[in-house]
């Protein structure tokens, strides 16, 4: 029986989905009274000054061992690391791990004396030979991998040679926003949130919300959150800025607000309920896993996306409204609709209920706790004896 828990994956207080999904994942696996602990991957800069100082936030105690891209051959202590809980659950994304497409992670996974779980956020559709092969070793390596949506799953199966056994789909996790407080608010209130960055599609949104200044009251549209600390290393703040100029040539400068800050759980839960309309007009149409999409879902606001796979799975007669990419005419028909359309935002939230419990972290975390009973159960004799 899996007793413990060894997280491998960025982490608080590194700013990123995927340190806010393994922070979630971790606590909620965790609440029960199981130990664990996180070995953290660090990009350099600050991060790594965090490390060495000891100050790494409010997830400190649960930092057990930091990986730094820096040190040369680093996977060997952290694998010794996750060797000392029963079993590892590791988050895959590329980039996040040293070496070409994060290859490091491969002789990580191979010196694992215990059961792992790669829990895999992008499955490309038109990786790069060496994305490729990358994926296809680590699926071989860990004992199971989880993708978070069926679009995922087929994908993997249809395009890489891996073993089906091994795949199983567990949704992403969320909290429950549903009962997070609202104020009242004169103006609808248009909402697109997370990590700032080219890809985003931010710019089509604008677009759309020019065209719907004939509505009374005019709309207003926020969009909150920090760029992403990549797009910060390598760019700047050269996306934002030109959203800022955008906005100015549109005429929009003073319905548009920006809210560079990156929010704990309540007050996003806050933020996202204060929504009329929740805009994800992405640009990318391989993202198989959004975490600002469940959600938004989950806090049973209506969602209009452009058809990336984890949206056109959710939102398909579901929740929420699909537009084509790059296309702020339909974009700006879409939320026209729901803001004026009787009854339609009410009856796409009203489809949230039956899908929202199997979204929430506690029921995720326990789909997460069996899985991992099931791989230490399955381990062979000499991993089972080492994680014992």
């Amino acid at each position: 029986m899996a007793g413990t828990f060894g997280f491998l994956s960025t982490h608080p207080p590194t700013h990123c989905g995927l340190a806010t999904f393994n922070s979630s994942l971790a606590t909620h696996l965790t609440a029960g009274g199981a130990a664990g602990g996180v070995v953290r991957v660090t990009a350099g800069g600050d991060d790594d000054q965090a490390a060495r100082t000891g100050r790494l936030g409010p997830s400190d105690l649960d930092v057990v061992h930091t990986w730094s891209a820096r040190s040369p051959a680093g996977w060997w202590d952290a694998a010794a690391a996750l060797n000392n809980f029963d079993v590892a659950i590791v988050q895959h994304e590329y980039g996040i791990y040293p070496g070409p497409d994060g290859a490091d992670v491969l002789p990580l996974l191979r010196q694992l004396a215990v059961p792992s779980i790669v829990v895999l956020h992008t499955v490309l559709a038109q990786p790069t030979v060496a994305q490729k092969e990358v994926l296809e070793q680590i699926v071989a390596a860990a004992s199971a991998v989880v993708t978070m949506t069926d679009t995922a799953r087929d994908r993997l199966l249809v395009a890489y040679a891996v073993d089906a056994a091994k795949v199983t789909v567990i949704p992403h996790g969320t909290a429950d926003h549903a009962s997070a407080p609202t104020e009242p608010h004169e103006r609808p209130h248009l909402l697109t949130w997370g990590l700032l960055g080219p890809g985003k599609g931010i710019e089509w949104a604008l677009r759309a919300v020019a065209r719907l200044r004939d509505l009374k009251p005019t709309p207003s549209y926020t969009i909150a959150g920090r760029t992403h600390p990549k797009v910060l290393e390598h760019e700047g703040e050269a996306y934002r800025e030109g959203l800022h100029r955008l906005g100015g040539l549109l005429g929009i400068s003073n319905t548009v607000q920006y809210q560079p800050v990156y929010r704990d759980v309540d007050a996003l839960g806050r933020l996202i309920r204060s929504a009329d309309v929740v805009v994800l007009p992405y640009d990318s149409r391989e993202q198989v896993t959004s975490g600002a999409l469940v959600e938004s879902v989950a806090a049973g606001v209506p969602v209009i996306a452009t058809p990336f796979p984890h949206a056109v799975e959710l939102l398909t007669d579901g929740p929420g409204l699909l537009v084509p990419h790059q296309d702020p005419a339909a974009l700006a028909a879409a939320i026209r609709r729901i803001l004026c359309e009787p009854g339609l935002a009410a009856s796409l939230a009203s489809r949230t209920r039956q899908l929202t419990p199997t979204l929430l972290w506690p029921a995720v975390a326990a789909r997460y706790a069996a899985l991992a009973r099931q791989v230490a159960a399955a381990a062979p004799p000499a991993v089972a004896a080492a994680s014992a």
